[in-house]
């Protein structure tokens, strides 16, 4: 069932309705979305154990989500800059500011993680701490002065012109942003399970736009985060930004039916077909990436002594890389022999290099064909 909501996008939406919503959202259609989003879910938290060790997606897959994430904000980079960044501290510490951006998400979503592991729940804290991150500023939830508007982009029809204002006034934003976290904390009745839980949550935070900036992002983040939280994932690896990027018009859409006429059935089951593709696309890249793991390392033994399984898990951590990357596992050995190995896993075809002025990097081609796939 659908509530028309008075709503004036010229005016602060101080009547967002709290959660949850009526449990009539519901129905036979989202239910159905929602048993393959699951399932595949499911597949996808079984498929991260195939892994040696499941963290090292936090560099590649998690790259990806900061990647697209920051692209559906229209802040865009390439593959090649942001690898080159992530193989050398000094290059990151000065990389251009798209590229920073990009690899602060990647930071905001690690830190996340590590909070949420530790209060076991998304907390206020854990909120302001993405969203510190994602922006690199001390700032915290927006003052009720601050008029904050959404506005159409520059390239579009009417840009400029307003398209929402969100919640504004003394302790509207923070008594909206409790409910939130309070509804987050709450078990899910039968027809609440923490996947639709998470796509009304999605929607109530970018509703009440609790920060100046940076509300897209980190809500994307939160949706991973309370995911790890249900144990539903393990890991914060989910490709969401990807199926968003590919149905930006319908997300955005999706956002302001429910706004304009309380249809959350419209919404729900988008971010269920959401959840649902980018399970199946991650689990095949763990697919590839096992796979190839497999063939690197038997093709590596098979020609060099000193090639082992620790070596080839760290090659496939990262696309791009260093000779001294390998005195990860390689401890205390000499820069001439780091270039030598180097060389070698070069000649057999496990790495290749690249030029870039002075320095040369040395590429996974392989993991690079995977990810860009």
């Amino acid at each position: 069932m659908n509530m028309r909501i008075p709503f004036d996008r010229e005016k602060p939406f101080n009547q967002l309705p709290k959660l949850p919503p009526p449990a009539e959202i519901v129905d036979k259609e989202v239910l159905v979305n929602w048993g393959l989003a699951s399932r595949n879910l499911a597949a996808l938290s079984k498929n991260l154990n195939r892994l040696p060790d499941p963290s090292m997606l936090i560099n590649t897959i998690s790259l990806r989500e900061a990647k697209s994430s920051s692209e559906i904000e229209n802040i865009f980079t390439t593959d090649d800059e942001l690898y080159k960044a992530i193989s050398d501290t000094l290059r990151e510490e000065n990389a251009s500011g798209a590229v920073k951006e990009v690899l602060r998400y990647r930071e905001a979503l690690w830190a996340g993680y590590q909070d949420i592991k530790e209060h076991n729940k998304i907390t206020k804290e854990t909120i302001i701490k993405v969203f510190r991150q994602v922006k690199d500023t001390s700032q915290t939830i927006r003052f009720p002065q601050s008029r904050t508007v959404l506005r159409r982009g520059g390239s579009e029809f009417r840009s400029g012109e307003v398209i929402y204002t969100p919640p504004r006034g003394e302790g509207i934003v923070e008594e909206l942003l409790d409910n939130l976290i309070d509804y987050l904390g709450i078990a899910g009745s039968a027809d609440q399970d923490p996947l639709i839980k998470m796509a009304i949550s999605h929607y109530q935070f970018e509703a009440i736009h609790p920060f100046s900036d940076g509300n897209g992002r980190t809500g994307r983040i939160l949706n991973l985060l309370y995911l790890v939280t249900q144990d539903l994932l393990s890991l914060p690896v989910l490709y969401l930004s990807k199926y968003i990027i590919d149905h930006k018009e319908d997300y955005y859409y999706g956002l302001g039916v429910v706004t304009q006429r309380g249809d959350w059935k419209r919404w729900i089951i988008y971010m269920m077909k959401a959840v649902s593709f980018t399970s199946a696309y991650t689990n095949r890249l763990i697919d590839e990436i096992v796979e190839q793991m497999e063939a690197t390392l038997n093709h590596g033994r098979t020609k060099l002594k000193w090639y082992n399984k620790e070596v080839n898990e760290l090659l496939f951590r990262q696309p791009y890389m260093k000779p001294p990357y390998l005195n990860q596992v390689l401890d205390r050995t000499s820069r001439t022999t780091l270039t030598k190995y180097m060389n070698e896993l070069t000649g057999l075809g496990i790495l290749s290099p690249r030029r870039d002025g002075k320095e040369v990097f040395f590429l996974n081609n392989d993991l690079i064909r995977i990810l860009d796939s």
